[in-house]
């Protein structure tokens, strides 16, 4: 396994629109192990294939803690959201391509997931909690939407500032 490096905004990449995954093959298992690899190394709890630079709608997240090993890592292909709550939740969001910002975005409670997993079979599921909240953003990631696309324009204009800055300091 292989930690990939991070696409951290304002690289253009992270609005592109991830393109499908069509075979379930090694390669792409591959590329799940190296995102997990990436993700634990970061350290984060989810990580889309776009975050590595890789345009396809993987996701893969981990919400395992120590006091509950039960939850194993999980890969997501081809996610989609079918359905959402009228009820909404709010969480503290950050993200590993917008480093050390995080903020209150609110979102439906639970969703309505389908997806295919590393064996190539259909999934759907209805899922609720900090599950429902990372499927949420990873899925964004996704359709080209961040996290900070769900504040204010006012902050978000600050946080996309800041970040040019300091990508044009470290070019």
């Amino acid at each position: 396994m292989t930690v990939k490096p991070l696409v951290i905004l304002p690289d253009p990449i992270l609005r592109r629109v991830s393109d499908p995954v069509l075979r379930v093959d090694d390669a792409v298992r591959r590329l799940a192990d190296d995102m997990l690899e990436t993700m634990y190394d970061a350290p984060g709890i989810g990580l889309a294939g776009i975050q590595v630079g890789e345009p396809l709608r993987i996701v893969t997240i981990d919400l395992s803690k120590e006091d509950d090993p039960e939850k194993a890592p999980q890969v997501f292909l081809n996610p989609e959201i079918l359905a959402g709550s009228d009820e909404r939740s709010s969480y503290e969001e950050g993200c590993l391509s917008i480093p050390d910002y995080y903020a209150e975005v609110e979102r439906p409670a639970r969703v309505t997931v389908r997806w295919l997993g590393l064996d190539g079979q259909s999934h759907e599921e209805e899922v609720d909690g900090l599950l429902a909240t990372c499927l949420q953003h990873e899925i964004d990631h996704l359709n080209g939407v961040l996290f900070i696309d769900h504040i204010s324009k006012l902050k978000r204009d600050m946080v996309i500032k800041r970040f040019t800055k300091a990508a044009r300091k470290s070019a």
